[in-house]
């Protein structure tokens, strides 16, 4: 089996015949002798085509090593290959089958019969991955020779007969002559891209590229019979390129759509039929076709300097800044140009290929201005919204209303858009701005609804504020000052502010001219709104209310009648002053309680006197008997939602109230009791005459005996100090024991520190005797030299009150000092309880000292 194989490797098999027959049979034989069928999808088919005698058997036998049938030059250029061979290619991996196509354009079938070049042409494209045109180099930019015609039809028919299948096209330029390729192969590249670009394209391929269906190549090779050594060298060269072919970055690399090896004869049966039995296919004759031909390139040519036009240019820049004015006329003078000179150049073309083609041409230029028709109707958008804005804020500003405002305005703008769009459309197209209009249109609505919601915003917020400023403050007054008549004074208020406000608010928005429901509706809500201000101000101060109750117990129980601070003599009867002052807090709370819209009485403060005023302390099995009125949490006839203070918090509240207005009663009462006191101090005159009665024989020997008064007055002096030195009234605030002990312990010390400070104060005396008396005695002469006797420190109980104070008082400060205790002796004993109890109140920390020192000196 190797061996046949190997024996007919190379061997070229006819695959269809002249007439366009199918050699199924033949073809099978060579699938299953080649082993094509077992190769899977690792397979590549190669072809190639190009005119007749120009060497294609010649390059695919030094190619691929196969056997096709050569035209013998000494026997004249005639027909070699007839119809479509195909061999197997020798010692090139993956495997490899080479298709050798008839040559076109030969005498041998005319000018007219020219379908089955076509055909196989497009054959050859659909099966194959990759094919080589075989062209001589001197035809390069030569329309026929070039295959240009043919290649353009089987681009076209191609796309819509198969779905897009990658193929590669090698261009092998024969008989290279001095021109470097690099200069040759642009050329070529640049008209296939031409071909590509001017085939009509169906709409699923109609942006397509030319790479989406083929990758083009391109190479050269020298002349056969001139230069036979250098061609086998470069062909050889060119060999080494279809090794891997279809590996990634091969020349079928990027293949798709391969059908497997064992269904290739199959699918390219099925295919020829297609193309055979597809009456399309019949190619125009060679008249059209250099019309159809030569009207793109023109048409092409035109489009081409339209777009480089200098004026275009120009006005395409100047629309991109800004509207050009008359763009319409500019625009359609520039088309209007390269529109003649299209049918000036394409006159002696066939008619209906040269209308068909101006018709495609202007579409593609209206296509290219297209853009900037629509960026002058935006520019003139945008300057009718401007317009619109500019009128309108004139017009408002006029005092104009709002409405009438919008009409107007909107007119005038709408008006000159609709104006300058008709001057920028050309007279070659049809162009509809009918939708740009509509966007005005609609800019302007909503500019025209943000500006309206605008405006009323301003105006609710402005008439909140009148109403907020109208009802705060004076609401607040009226709580601070609440009494039975609060709440009929808060809803005239209500009454009168809104009954301002409100209409000159609704006569406002009749320039708006809205419907009546909606602005009924607007006002509506402010009326809420100004009932919500008063709410919150009641809600508010009914959370301050124990506040408030305080404050009014306060003025109430600290003032008279007319207004003036009340100064407790003990005349006043605190009782009935306190419960006053707490009917007043409780009047405050039953106002504070509810919310009263309408001038329905209720019986809320009768409630609270008489629960909690009124009612004397009881038992609580007999509450619970009797039912307690505030044990609840809603009030009677009133609705929750205008409820600020349930039954249950007002009785809290009164508890917590009374429980911190009782240290301001008890302070009341303390004072009394301090007035009367003080009032008080002196006996009654009975006592006076009894005391005088009964203690005759006591008074009479003390005025004999004064030594008696000076002890007494000398004990109560030593009592005082020792009484501000110990701060007795201090010792004794924690009780009486405890200030039992701590005065004995401090006792001892206090007495040793008076007898210390006594002694101190003599000793400076006599030093300033003595210093005296030596000043003296320097202006006088001594009359003996003996020491001076000192004065006793003691004296008898019969000693004189003349020699006490000379003896043991200070000369002249010491009178002065005496002169006080002398004069505070001289009250009445029986008045000295109020006196001690004073003196055993606490002083502030500097009166101690002061007294002690005064008692000193005294002393």
């Amino acid at each position: 089996m190797a061996e046949d194989g190997a024996a007919t490797a190379g061997t070229a098999v006819q695959l269809i015949d002249g007439e366009g027959g199918f050699a199924t049979d033949s073809a099978e034989r060579f699938m299953a002798t080649a082993g094509v069928a077992e190769c899977g999808l690792s397979y590549a088919v190669v072809s190639i085509m190009g005119p007749q005698s120009s060497g294609k058997s010649t390059l695919l036998n030094q190619l691929f090593g196969t056997n096709f049938r050569e035209m013998d030059a000494f026997r004249g250029r005639s027909q070699t290959t007839k119809g479509i061979w195909m061999a197997h290619c020798v010692g090139v991996e993956p495997c490899t089958v080479v298709m050798d196509l008839e040559g076109t354009d030969g005498r041998e079938r005319g000018e007219d019969d020219t379908a089955f070049e076509k055909q196989s042409a497009l054959f050859a494209l659909a099966i194959s991955d990759i094919v080589l045109i075989n062209m001589w180099c001197h035809d390069i930019g030569r329309e026929q020779a070039a295959n240009k015609p043919l290649l353009k039809t089987v681009f076209q028919v191609m796309m819509r007969l198969f779905s897009p299948r990658k193929t590669t096209l090698l261009f092998v330029i024969r008989d290279k002559t001095r021109t470097p390729l690099e200069h040759l192969e642009p050329v070529l590249r640049e008209d296939i891209q031409k071909i590509w670009n001017s085939v009509p394209k169906p709409e699923a391929h109609k942006d397509t590229p030319l790479s989406e269906f083929f990758n083009v190549e391109v190479t050269a090779l020298p002349s056969f019979e001139e230069k036979e050594e250098q061609f086998r060298e470069q062909v050889q060269q060119l060999r080494q390129r279809f090794a891997n072919s279809i590996a990634p970055g091969g020349l079928a690399g990027d293949r798709r759509g391969v059908v497997p090896a064992s269904g290739f004869l199959f699918s390219s049966q099925q295919i020829w039929k297609i193309i055979r039995e597809n009456k399309d296919l019949d190619l125009p004759a060679h008249k059209v076709m250099v019309a159809t031909v030569r009207c793109d390139e023109i048409a092409n040519e035109k489009f081409g300097c339209l777009a480089s036009d200098a004026e275009w240019l120009e006005l395409e820049n100047a629309v991109q800044s800004g509207s050009v004015q008359g763009f319409g006329k500019k625009l359609g003078y520039i088309v209007d140009v390269h529109m003649q000179e299209y049918d000036k150049e394409a006159v002696y073309f066939d008619e209906a290929v040269r209308k068909a083609k101006r018709q495609v041409l202007e579409s593609r230029i209206l296509n290219l201005v297209q853009p900037a028709f629509h960026k002058v109707l935006s520019y003139l958008r945008s300057k009718a919204l401007e317009k619109f804005k500019s009128d309108l804020n004139l017009s408002l500003e006029s005092e104009k209303g709002f409405a009438a405002s919008v009409r107007e305005s909107t007119e005038s703008s709408l008006n000159e858009f609709d104006q300058r769009c008709a001057d920028a459309v050309i007279k070659q197209a049809d162009w509809d701005y009918s939708k740009m209009l509509e966007k005005v249109r609609r800019d302007i609505e909503e500019h025209a609804f943000s500006i309206c919601e605008r405006k009323l915003s301003e105006l609710t917020s402005r008439a909140k504020e009148k109403l907020r400023k109208a009802l705060v403050e004076p609401v607040e007054s009226l709580f601070d000052a609440a009494s039975q008549t609060t709440w009929e004074s808060i809803r005239n208020l209500y009454k009168r502010e809104t009954e301002a406000i409100l209409p000159e608010f609704l006569n406002t928005l009749s320039g708006f001219e809205m419907e009546s429901a909606v602005s009924e509706g607007m006002v509506s809500k402010l009326r809420d709104y100004a009932r919500s201000i008063v709410e919150n101000k009641a809600k508010e101060e009914a959370n301050k209310v124990l506040m408030h109750m305080k404050e009014r117990f306060t003025t109430v129980f600290s003032h008279d009648k007319d207004s003036m601070p009340r100064v407790w003599t003990g005349k006043e009867d605190v009782r009935a002053i306190a419960k006053d002052a707490r009917s007043s807090a409780l009047k405050l709370m039953s106002v504070l309680a509810v919310i009263r819209w309408d001038d329905k009485p209720d019986s809320i403060e009768n409630i609270l006197i008489s629960t909690l005023l009124d009612s004397p302390v009881e038992s609580k099995s007999s509450s619970a008997s009797s039912g307690d009125p505030l044990a609840s949490t809603t009030w009677e006839e009133v609705h929750a939602k205008h409820t600020l203070i349930t039954p249950a918090q007002c009785k809290s509240l009164w508890k917590q109230f009374k429980s911190e207005t009782e240290f301001t009663i008890t302070q009341a009462v303390t004072a009394q009791q301090a007035h009367r006191r003080a009032n008080g101090g002196m006996p009654p005159p009975w006592a006076m005459v009894a005391i005088a009665i009964l203690g005759f024989n006591e008074i009479m020997a003390l005025l004999r005996n004064p030594i008696y008064l000076f002890l007494l007055f000398v004990g109560y002096l030593v009592a005082k100090a020792l009484a501000v030195q110990l701060d007795i009234g201090r010792e004794f605030q924690n009780g009486m024991v405890p200030g039992i002990i701590s005065v004995s312990a401090k006792l001892l010390p206090s007495m040793q520190n008076l007898l210390r400070k006594v002694a101190s104060d003599q000793q400076q005396q006599q030093q300033g005797q003595h210093q005296q008396q030596h000043g003296q005695q320097q202006h006088r002469p001594q009359a003996a030299e003996g020491p001076e006797p000192q004065p006793p420190l003691l004296l008898s109980p019969n000693s004189s009150m003349r020699e006490l104070r000379r003896l043991h008082m200070p000369p002249s400060p010491v009178r002065r000092s005496l002169s006080s205790p002398s004069h505070s002796s001289s009250s009445s004993p029986l008045g000295s309880p109020r006196r001690v109890s004073e003196d055993q109140k606490p002083r502030r920390a500097v009166e101690p000292e002061s007294e002690s020192s005064s008692a000193y000196s005294i002393v």
